[in-house]
């Protein structure tokens, strides 16, 4: 989209929800919440805001490992420069729908005391866009709000990011609501229209993985300066998969994100103590697990991956810290897909490290 054109919607938008605060533009289709379901069944991300079905058609539906109440997941990407989208452009309504909610909102802002200046200005403008073919600037407007394709298409609109903390990055889709015929793709200039690869970041955003609770032996009480051994097995832990999808009249997108472990980093919660390897990260074995269970007999074998504490943890405890790299990527509708920045979560537990005590005779 050129400058000048983003510019003056901008303008006109801001105008917009400083007057009215009601009106489609200030009302954006919110992405909404979840209901709480288990892991592995599906949830629904919500469209929208009244019983009416209003925004019915900026629905996104997540199934597979995905959060439960609506929350976001626990995977964190490994790139900090990394952000799931903030907002997008989704199907919204139909011309006769459409032109119901933005006729009345318009109607009953443009009759409410003190409306002028400016913002009255902006309403009319506003008006003359979808009843008259008048363009917003060099964008083209639509004849009696398109009516005479109603059934042939959808006005898009803006929909916000819930879990966006930044206020103006979620509200930085401002354009005014556009139409695209079915089976069709939204013009080029609206490069934050909905596609596979922005579903993919949102089944990511909100993806859950399993615990990161590794196998100890010495199990949870251990001695100084003795190898503690540590693993995870491929039956307890393996790839995950996550799916977001929009699917309306005309318009079915999907994408489906896969995160896989690869490594374990080892973090002793003391300067205290050694790893094994020295740099604390265990590769992933051909199998699919990680690290080696301890057996009868290896007591005196360097573990392929653990730890060995140099000092006593007193009367306390230290914080062993085990954290997953996954690594992401993505499949979605017409063969699109790609590679995501890979992700981690990690979790705490606690470790006793206990002195060895020898008896002189």
């Amino acid at each position: 989209m050129n400058r000048s054109r983003r510019t003056a919607l901008s303008t006109g938008a801001a105008a917009l929800t400083l007057a009215l605060g009601a009106l489609v533009l200030a009302e954006p289709a919110y992405a909404g919440e979840q209901p709480g379901n288990a892991q592995g069944s599906n949830t629904e991300q919500s469209g929208g805001g009244d019983d009416s079905g209003i925004y019915a058609a900026a629905q996104i539906t997540y199934s597979g490992s995905v959060a439960k109440n609506g929350s976001t997941g626990n995977v964190t990407s490994a790139d900090v420069n990394w952000t799931p989208p903030p907002c997008w452009y989704a199907p919204y309504l139909g011309a006769k729908d459409f032109k119901k909610k933005m006729s009345k909102d318009i109607e009953s802002q443009m009759s409410a005391p003190g409306m002028g200046g400016h913002a009255g200005a902006a309403l009319s403008e506003l008006q003359r866009h979808y009843e008259d073919e008048y363009g917003w600037t060099d964008t083209p407007g639509y004849k009696d709000y398109n009516i005479e394709n109603d059934g042939k298409g959808m006005f898009w609109a803006a929909v916000e990011n819930p879990n966006e903390p930044d206020i103006l990055k979620r509200s930085s889709c401002n354009d005014l609501p556009f139409w695209v015929d079915n089976g069709e793709a939204p013009p080029p200039q609206y490069e934050e229209a909905i596609t596979p690869e922005i579903l993919a970041a949102l089944a990511y955003q909100h993806m859950e993985l399993p615990d990161t609770e590794v196998t100890l032996a010495p199990e949870a009480i251990t001695k100084v300066n003795l190898p503690t051994w540590a693993w995870l097995d491929k039956a307890v832990f393996d790839e995950v998969q996550a799916t977001a999808a929009i699917n309306v009249p005309g318009f079915n997108l999907q994408a489906t994100t896969t995160a896989k472990p690869i490594a374990l980093k080892l973090e002793p919660g003391t300067p205290d103590a050694e790893t094994y390897p020295a740099s604390g990260e265990c590769a992933i074995n051909a199998d699919g697990s990680i690290g080696e269970p301890y057996a009868k007999g290896k007591a005196d074998q360097t573990p392929p991956c653990g730890l060995k504490y140099l000092r006593s943890s007193g009367d306390g405890t230290f914080n062993l810290q085990a954290t997953i790299t996954w690594e992401i990527a993505w499949t979605g509708s017409g063969g699109t897909g790609g590679d995501l920045p890979n992700g981690t979560f990690g979790a705490t537990q606690d470790v006793t490290v206990q002195e060895i005590q020898a008896v002189n005779r």
